[in-house]
């Protein structure tokens, strides 16, 4: 066996580095950015007005109350959407729309609610004095022309792709997706909505494997329930390894009479970098390569093969698409957690807030098959080999789940 940290350590060894593809910015969310975003004007592009009302000079409005209005001329209205051609004198305004640019001469807009209204006068009665940049927005306060907006490695989401169009990026360079094939073996598994006959289990781990993939932001070439038969893995995997930058399955890997799975592997001249792991779930870990398909062979029962795909698969989908992994964190232990003299612990567990603290207590369900334990979980708490149990009150390990929230 090797250790945890060993596995890490080859596997980063083999990923490669993320590739760039140009999609449409309607196309781009959820993707890694490959190349910075930067601002191609000033934001806002020109001093604009932040409400409708009268553009004025802000000294030809001192003194300017509801009982002692001042009266200004009218110099016409300048719409949203249109340019300002017109020049502000002294005693003179004009109206103006939200959006809209402000007119030389201008240094303030007084709201229309502080007025008689718009209309169709030659002058209006303002009643609230203004100061010097009241109501106006000013060129390049929010953002400079070429400055960066967003920076390579990010995730795209509503805002990204918001301030992307904004500034007028019709498509964006971002990381490829990786291509990623799965399978699971078992004359004893059926899918779920079938009717169980004696000896038979339903088929869950690649359904979870399935909904981890494509929230990690995979796609998904190849997803298949394979039977017990070494014929069945070979034409699959030679397959998948055409077809796919990952291959990750679920059960055969471990030491049974109809285990092929890693058999089959070294058959078809995929490299083997380890196969057992010193860790509890998941002892029997294959990891390999063929013609730079990455393969994990993932242990078949349910917490196994979902702590196997949290700590190696999904930061391996996430080096593909150029982003960097999260760290893990450290937490106070609110129950002891049992530790293994020769193997690093896994167990799922909630993790929560403190006042400023992070407590964390596992899950009761100690068993690999017990998968019920991942319905509370937010975190898989681990810790080292060591003698004894963690106690109460100590700090371990955690890594938050990405889609979990801290209370």
């Amino acid at each position: 066996m090797i250790s945890v940290a060993e596995a890490h350590k080859i596997i980063q060894g083999r990923i490669r580095s993320p590739e760039a593809e140009t999609v449409k910015v309607n196309d781009a969310t959820g993707r890694v950015l490959a190349h910075e975003i930067v601002a191609t004007f000033p934001q806002p592009r020109f001093d604009n007005t932040a409400m409708d009302g009268f553009a004025v000079r802000a000294r030809d409005t001192i003194g300017a109350s509801a009982d002692l209005p001042v009266t200004l001329s009218m110099k016409g209205v300048i719409p949203a959407g249109s340019s300002a051609d017109t020049v502000i004198g002294k005693g003179e305004c004009c109206q103006i729309m939200t959006g809209a640019p402000m007119p030389e001469g201008a240094d303030a807009v007084v709201m229309v609610e502080d007025s008689s209204g718009f209309g169709d006068s030659s002058s209006v009665d303002i009643s609230r004095e203004v100061v010097e940049k009241e109501n106006v927005r000013y060129s390049g306060e929010e953002i400079a022309e070429g400055e960066t907006l967003i920076h390579p490695g990010n995730r795209l989401g509503a805002g990204e792709i918001g301030v992307a169009a904004t500034f007028g990026y019709g498509e964006l360079e971002v990381y490829r997706r990786p291509n990623i094939a799965l399978f699971a073996t078992g004359d004893e598994l059926i899918e779920p909505g079938e009717e169980l006959k004696p000896g038979q289990i339903y088929n869950s781990n690649l359904h979870v494997f399935a909904e981890l993939s494509e929230r990690v932001g995979t796609l998904i070439t190849m997803q298949r329930v394979l039977k017990d038969s070494r014929e069945s893995l070979k034409d699959f995997l030679s397959e998948a390894i055409e077809k796919s930058n990952l291959i990750v399955s679920s059960g055969g890997v471990s030491m049974g009479k109809h285990d092929y799975v890693r058999d089959v592997f070294l058959e078809l001249g995929v490299k083997e970098y380890f196969w057992k792991v010193a860790q509890k779930p998941g002892r029997p870990l294959f990891f390999g390569e063929s013609g730079g398909t990455l393969i994990f062979g993932l242990p078949g029962n349910p917490v196994s093969s979902f702590t196997c795909f949290m700590e190696y698969v999904w930061p391996t989908c996430e080096r593909f698409m150029g982003l960097t992994p999260i760290n893990k964190v450290t937490a106070r232990l609110l129950e002891s957690f049992p530790q293994e003299t020769e193997k690093r612990r896994y167990l799922l567990g909630h993790v929560e807030m403190d006042g400023r603290e992070m407590v964390a207590k596992p899950s009761g369900k100690y068993g690999s098959h017990m998968f019920t334990s991942a319905l509370m979980a937010n975190a898989i708490l681990e810790s080292p080999r060591g003698e004894g149990p963690l106690k109460s009150g100590q700090e371990i390990t955690v890594r938050l789940l990405p889609w979990s929230e801290l209370q």
